[in-house]
């Protein structure tokens, strides 16, 4: 049984296929896993992603939530990692960005905790939605 690749695509690290009757991806777990839309499939990538992060990682969206963080953001707290007052700043910042380009964000020291930088990346995921930003703390920062 032969199965033909019509579109191959790499995203944050992963590789999607299509198949009859929808998308792979190379990297999960399931290898049968068949998402019906390749925007399901971006998402699986970008949760990947910020999965694989060492350091506090997550995904931002325009209304200022994070839609998944990783373990070591939840460690850290949500708000300790993207403090509410800045999240609106760091998403307009992730406009700014072309594809693939990273964007810094400072966050200044406040009560007894020092401050850091967040790395920003402005993606595509699904077209229904706009743009969401991937944050991760930046290597060599602390929060």
């Amino acid at each position: 049984m032969s199965q033909s690749i019509d579109v191959a695509c790499g995203f944050l690290g992963g590789t999607i296929f299509s198949v009859e009757g929808g998308y792979r991806v190379l990297q999960h777990p399931r290898p049968e896993r068949r998402f019906d839309r390749i925007a399901d499939a971006r998402w699986f990538l970008a949760i990947n992603w910020c999965d694989r992060c060492d350091t506090p990682a997550g995904i931002l969206t325009h209304d200022g939530r994070l839609s998944f963080q990783n373990q070591a953001a939840l460690a850290l707290g949500e708000t300790i990692f993207l403090p509410l007052e800045h999240r609106r700043a760091i998403f307009d910042c992730s406009l700014t960005l072309n594809h693939w380009e990273a964007g810094h964000y400072p966050i200044s020291q406040r009560l007894n905790q020092p401050g850091y930088s967040l790395e920003i990346f402005g993606i595509e995921i699904d077209p229904r939605y706009g743009r969401v930003a991937l944050i991760r703390l930046k290597n060599g920062s602390s929060a």
